[in-house]
């Protein structure tokens, strides 16, 4: 009883903080993406970059720019980590294996953070610092300017324009990321995060033996890893390291980090469409799916915490030991929804319940709230089919925040919606029916599947946290691992951005009798039941024959 007490109140905590920043953090990032001054920084960038920032860009031209930025990011990552060995500070690092090498620049480009290596013993300081944390920054900027790109084609009437890429990339990441990073750092240094970038250096273990420990700026990137909801880590044992996150207190900071900006942004759409209303209507649907999705993983968690399961050590096992089972449970529930991809426990240690709503939490398109951006841009066209199906019934046009869902949007939402479930899917089948994929695999049946099903879930919806149990740092998981990220990123941006643009151009459709109000409780119930029905639909076969089934054995 005493640990479910905890655990209630480490989640309260969480809610209240989220809470509390919700109005102050959603309000600057609008004026952040609507103010008119550029800060001398910035404009010293844009000149190097040969960018008139004050020239707005139609949607096609704000997709190549995304999909440039991205390419060249890919090639220059993929480069350095190729190149290691003759880089500074590599710690006697070789060059990444061609594959790995692909799958980490597709990985960390993608927002995925996706990881088939071991950090401290692959990568070299400079590869960490100037390939991995800068991605950290710019991926998750990117998410954002998209979102804002949306939340701009709802805003504005009759205009070809959706504003700037490279405005939107380096205010995200100078006005917003970069700041919180710096003071979240030196919170968590002083916690006992590590920040250093000393050589390899031996220590004496409890039991009389050597172990080499290989030193890193921890603190840095793991703030900024959970922050733009990225991922992965420096040390292979992740955000369950000491030195990432040293004890309970930046356990829960961690978790309130890698959650704030994407449950604030809906305040930013609400400020940027001219009524707040729609932003509570949008954060509602957002608290209602993560509490259900705290509860159920919550309560298959701590079922299995009776006196046997106690007894023989089976209710912590792959649990973080220092945290306990429930709050780990909030961090892998935490990280499943927001497309972060960090973990401080063992996911395929979890109750086939517990792991399967895991999964389920990224099926769902990581929506509540997502990744930074991409969470908002997601639950919006969520939004746009909602009020479609809601058209549907009463026989009317559809209209969404005075703008018309005709043919050309609807037909862009539901492809947007169906990339996700086809390279889920579609990956794991090939991986499921061919030698390369099974023999990879350390255990059969529905667990088997499950793990093979978890390790394409992540990878298609750009989360990056890993079930376990299935050796991907081969060419096949690599590859077919690696575009699943690669299309499971940039396919939907493009149809988002296309989605902006036909909206931007419509003029206003004044309310009638007909139109659906979508601040009150009716539509925020309809979009929680579109949202899960649609992935029930979609998933169904592939959770009964993984989960589900093992729940049932």
């Amino acid at each position: 009883m005493s640990s479910t007490l905890a655990g209630i109140l480490f989640i309260a905590s969480l809610l209240l903080a989220l809470a509390l920043c919700y109005k102050p953090l959603g309000d600057y990032m609008y004026r952040v993406y609507t103010g008119t001054r550029h800060l001398a920084v910035e404009r010293v960038l844009y000149r190097l970059v040969g960018v008139k920032p004050d020239v707005e860009q139609r949607w096609g031209v704000y997709a190549r720019s995304v999909l440039a930025f991205s390419a060249l990011s890919l090639l220059f990552l993929y480069a350095l980590q190729r190149l290691q060995s003759h880089l500074f500070l590599s710690l006697g690092m070789g060059p990444v294996e061609p594959s790995l090498a692909w799958n980490t620049a597709v990985s960390f480009v993608s927002n995925t953070n996706w990881q088939a290596y071991s950090g401290e013993s692959t990568m070299g300081h400079v590869v960490q610092t100037a390939g991995l944390a800068v991605q950290n920054f710019v991926s998750a900027a990117v998410g954002m300017a998209v979102a804002i790109a949306l939340v701009r084609g709802f805003a504005r009437k009759r205009s070809d324009t959706l504003g700037n890429f490279w405005v939107d990339l380096v205010r995200g990441t100078i006005r917003i990321l970069l700041p919180i990073s710096f003071v979240a750092a030196l919170v968590l240094v002083a916690g006992g995060a590590i920040q250093t970038f000393a050589d390899h250096s031996t220590w004496t273990t409890l039991t009389g033996g050597e172990q080499t420990f290989t030193p890193a700026a921890a603190a840095s990137q793991e703030v900024i890893k959970l922050l733009g909801t990225n991922g992965g880590g420096i040390f292979n044992a992740n955000s369950a390291h000491p030195f990432e996150n040293p004890t309970s207190w930046t356990n829960l900071l961690e978790i309130f980090l890698l959650t704030v900006i994407a449950a604030c942004l809906p305040r930013t759409f609400g400020r940027m469409v001219g009524d707040n209303r729609q932003g509570y209507a949008i954060v509602s649907v957002i608290a209602i799916i993560a509490i259900i999705s705290i509860g159920v993983t919550n309560w298959s968690e701590l079922s299995a915490n009776g006196t046997v399961p106690q007894a023989i050590g089976q209710a912590m096992e792959g649990r973080e030991a220092r945290f306990g089972v429930s709050n780990s449970g909030l961090f892998a529930t935490a990280t499943t929804l927001t497309s972060t991809g960090a973990v401080d426990s063992f996911h395929d240690s979890y109750s086939a319940i517990g792991g399967g709503m895991l999964i389920f939490n990224m099926l769902l398109g990581e929506v509540a709230p997502g990744g930074v951006g991409a969470g908002l841009y997601g639950i919006l066209v969520l939004a746009v089919i909602t009020v479609f199906v809601a058209g549907l019934m009463v026989g009317r046009t559809p209209e969404y925040l005075g703008k018309k869902i005709g043919a050309r949007e609807i037909k862009l939402a539901s492809t947007y919606f169906l990339v996700m479930p086809v390279l889920v899917l579609v990956g794991t089948a090939v991986a499921m029916a061919t030698s390369n994929g099974r023999a990879a695999m350390l255990n059969t049946g529905p667990h088997g599947l499950s793990e093979i099903l978890y390790a394409y879930t992540s990878a298609s919806n750009n989360n990056g946290s890993a079930f376990g149990g299935v050796s991907v740092n081969t060419p096949f998981y690599n590859t077919t691992l690696g575009l699943c990220m690669l299309f499971g990123r940039f396919v939907p941006i493009v149809l988002v951005l296309a989605l902006a643009g036909s909206l931007a151009e419509q003029g206003p459709v004044p309310a009638s009798a007909g139109t659906l109000p979508t601040y009150r409780p009716q539509f925020v119930g309809m979009l929680v039941g579109v949202t899960v029905i649609l992935v029930a639909l979609t998933f169904l076969p592939a959770l009964a024959l993984g989960p589900l089934a093992e729940g049932l054995l």
